[in-house]
């Protein structure tokens, strides 16, 4: 479909970095893995410096993004919510797809420290967050509580609970994740614990291979998390990490 309307063109004035290298793995939304840190690299520009004055008195902040690797040129009017298994369509303006008229997202983190003299331009460390590495940056914003919160609001469709599994590891994956990780300074188990207790598996998978099926115990994936490659198999309706390559 064509899109319509003015044109606008935006240049990125930075990029994130983050744990994750490619899309499977990625939190669904900021603020579902707590472990998932990362950092606001902005460009060396000192006017970009001086934009960052007063931000440290925020706890958190909005990022506003590209969806740079979505994997798709055209969009859709309707599509299918991971949320909802794949089971039921949508209006993709009632989503948060990155298969958008304009693929731009808005994400709420956690500010945990800003470096503004940090080597090739001003860093921001930031918590929860649910973006691919290198995820370009158009703006950020502080986040405000008194405008930007709305308790009573309606969720519509992703309303129900988020289901979560449980993770357990074998003494293989534990070890592995020993020698990775030995004083926890990543904090990579917890990390893993994050990300697994989502289920990352895209829609088609979950709803081709329920988690609760015996028929599906026994079948294994892997993700990408740290430059850690992460193998786990679903075994009696929980998930099995047994090896981290």
């Amino acid at each position: 479909m064509k899109k319509h309307g003015e044109a606008f063109e935006f240049a990125a004035i930075g990029h994130v970095r983050t744990p994750f290298k490619d899309k499977f793995g990625v939190p669904r939304q900021p603020g579902l893995a707590a472990e998932a840190k990362g950092v606001i690299k902005l460009l060396p520009d000192p006017d970009l410096k001086t934009a960052l004055k007063s931000l440290e008195e925020f706890s958190h902040l909005w990022i506003v993004f590209v969806f740079h690797e979505h994997g798709g040129k055209n969009w859709k009017p309707s599509i299918r919510p991971p949320r909802l298994g794949g089971n039921r369509k949508v209006g993709v303006l009632a989503s948060r797809s990155p298969h958008r008229p304009n693929p731009i997202g808005l994400s709420a983190v956690s500010i945990e420290k800003i470096d503004l003299d940090a080597e090739g331009g001003p860093e921001i460390y930031v918590g929860s967050v649910d973006l691919i590495d290198g995820t370009p940056v158009l703006d950020i914003k502080p986040y405000i509580p008194y405008a930007d919160s709305i308790p009573d609001a309606n969720a519509g469709w992703a309303s129900e609970p988020i289901p979560r599994f449980e993770v357990r590891f074998t003494p293989e994956a534990e070890a592995d994740i020993q020698k990775q990780d030995p004083v926890g300074e990543k904090n990579l188990r917890s990390l893993i614990i994050s990300i697994l207790e989502l289920d990352p598996r895209p829609a088609f998978q979950k709803r081709q291979h329920p988690v609760s099926e015996k028929e599906t115990w026994g079948r294994r994936y892997g993700f990408d998390v740290l430059e850690h490659d992460v193998k786990y198999e679903i075994q009696e309706g929980l998930f099995v990490v047994y090896a981290l390559e």
